[in-house]
């Protein structure tokens, strides 16, 4: 999937996956896709219930080999 913006997030632990995130989010525009790469198993769920609660739309998600990729798409 294409994207506006890479976030490499990996070997982080919570809270620091969002707050990359969201540093990363605040610098595109909306409409634009940022990936987002993490290690942290609560990832998922973290970066869901953040996109949905900040009007940002979780686009896609897969997990390979340990590492989930987001693409989140600016509200």
């Amino acid at each position: 999937m294409n994207h506006d913006k890479l976030v490499d997030a990996t070997g982080l632990a919570c809270p620091l996956p969002i707050v990359r995130t969201k540093k990363a989010m605040n610098e595109l525009q909306s409409g634009q896709v940022l990936e987002v790469h993490a290690t942290d198993k609560g990832s998922k769920n973290d970066l869901s219930a953040w996109a949905k609660s900040t009007g940002h739309e979780l686009v896609s998600d897969t997990e390979e080999n340990g590492v989930y990729k987001f693409w989140i798409k600016k509200g």
